[in-house]
């Protein structure tokens, strides 16, 4: 799908997990121990990719039930423990920041706030954005757009068009067009059922693919 369908942007938000890291240990470690406290089976790292898409409150009720909130506790606890040791970057992610540099950027994810700030702190990341905003942040969660008018509200840039939402699920891609901006896919979406079912504005194989982009409109000029 080609980028000049995209409007040049005004700023860039991105999805955090499976778009500039992957957390998916982490994720799997909490998963599980919620899992096992109510003797149900573990999820593999596959299943935990393909599910894993709305926050943790509105996720929890369909599989825990009215007991969903001590699942969030050993959730919480073990992703807690091991969340940090387990980090990694996507490919081409730092490529990507940095050929953003020219535009304000904000985190829009579907992990709790604390542990969203937690990560981007530990990676030396929290001065590369001017909002970095979480599950609970916002009155509602992605798919919604409340989170991404909060993210524009603190880097006092007005939604539309011009501005990219860069995810990986059919949540962001859904997050992006209620608060009327551009969907940016980052990946094949395979594991959400292709990049075709999710009709993206555009969409870039990698972090690679997109700095290249980014690189080319920073070194052009805005039209007069």
């Amino acid at each position: 799908m080609s980028q000049a369908l995209l409007p040049r942007p005004t700023a860039l938000l991105w999805d955090w997990d499976n778009t500039l890291v992957d957390a998916w240990a982490g994720v799997q470690a909490g998963m599980n121990a919620a899992l096992r406290g109510f003797g149900l089976p573990e999820w593999s790292l596959e299943e935990v990719r393909a599910r894993a898409r709305l926050s943790l409150k509105d996720a929890f009720p369909a599989i825990f039930g009215a007991e969903w909130e001590r699942a969030r506790t050993l959730f919480y606890a073990e992703v807690r423990a091991r969340h940090l040791e387990v980090l990694k970057l996507m490919p081409g992610t730092m490529e990507a920041l940095d050929a953003a540099r020219a535009w304000p950027l904000a985190v829009v994810s579907n992990k709790q706030g604390g542990i969203l700030r937690a990560e981007a702190a530990h990676l030396g990341w929290s001065g590369r954005f001017g909002a970095l905003v979480g599950a609970g942040d916002a009155t509602a969660d992605k798919p919604a757009a409340d989170p991404v008018l909060l993210a524009l509200q603190k880097l006092g840039i007005a939604p539309g068009p011009g501005v990219w939402f860069v995810g990986d699920t059919g949540v962001d891609m859904q997050a992006a067009r209620a608060a009327g901006c551009s969907a940016v896919l980052l990946g094949d979406a395979a594991h959400d059922g292709g990049a075709a079912s999710l009709a993206p504005d555009a969409a870039f194989a990698d972090g690679h693919a997109l700095a290249a982009c980014l690189d080319g409109l920073a070194k052009t000029p805005p039209p007069a």
